[in-house]
């Protein structure tokens, strides 16, 4: 069977494997505090999963009011002290994870990876240190590689090497900071792991009401331009490597006999 992925906008997707459906980070919400989405709203599809897997508690990638459209009985692996810093994960079934952990979870194994970020709530919570991780999924069919939110590690190079890496390129604010990946960073951590393809995801979705406006600049290059310079640095780096930067909502098969090599 030929796996799926559907980008929903900013860290959001769900990946089709041969018998799970795995949901990452789901924020499937018009506005966000001062953020605005600039694109559609996903469709109820976007909230059918076998499991979720969330990487850190920043409001954009825990977002409980769209974790709750999912089903209450589909588990949940978020990273080990979310149930302390976010008392409305109460109700879900939880897999609390840390890096080094590996699970297996709705038929599928999750290795947790660490990554690069600051992964607590908010700075006003308190609970104890919550580690931000990333995920390399395995059914046995397809590898997936989502490093979560991260700046650049060098051990990228000792994940296996996968057939699709989901790899963030962008944010949504005035400065992109070591903690995050830029769509060059973004393509030599591709060609560190090694895949069959990279989906561009982080960017594009979310942008601060009236910051448009005031930093122009910054806007064009956090928002507009980088699934552009994305496939442009995945062709100079690993040209085998074939590039998705589809639209929202747009299912993209990752067809083994049509695929790249």
């Amino acid at each position: 069977m030929t796996a799926t992925v559907t980008w929903w906008g900013h860290s959001s997707m769900t990946i089709d494997l041969a018998a799970t459906r795995v949901a990452t980070d789901p924020l499937l919400t018009r506005r966000l505090y001062h953020l605005r989405r600039a694109v559609p709203e996903p469709s109820e599809r976007a909230t059918e999963a076998d499991v979720v897997l969330v990487s850190h508690l920043h409001h954009d990638h825990l977002h409980l009011p769209s974790l709750r459209r999912f089903d209450a009985a589909v588990p949940v692996v978020v990273p080990r002290g979310a149930s302390r810093q976010v008392k409305g994960l109460a109700e879900r079934d939880l897999v609390e994870v840390e890096p080094g952990d590996e699970v297996e979870v709705a038929g599928v194994r999750v290795q947790v990876l660490a990554a690069t970020h600051e992964g607590g709530r908010d700075k006003l919570h308190r609970g104890g240190a919550v580690p931000a991780i990333g995920f390399r999924i395995d059914d046995g069919v397809t590898a997936v590689w989502y490093p979560g939110d991260t700046g650049v590690r060098a051990d990228f190079a000792e994940v296996e090497p996968v057939d699709l890496a989901a790899v963030p390129i962008g944010g949504w604010g005035p400065t992109l900071g070591d903690e995050h990946l830029d769509p060059e960073e973004a393509a030599a951590a591709v060609e560190a792991v090694g895949a069959r393809w990279a989906l561009a995801v982080h960017y594009g979705t979310y942008w601060p009401l009236a910051l448009r406006r005031l930093h122009p600049a910054n806007h064009h290059r956090l928002f507009v331009t980088p699934p552009q310079r994305f496939v442009r640095a995945l062709a100079e780096r690993c040209p085998d490597v074939a590039p998705l930067t589809p639209g929202f909502g747009e299912p993209v098969a990752l067809d083994p006999a049509t695929g790249p090599r």
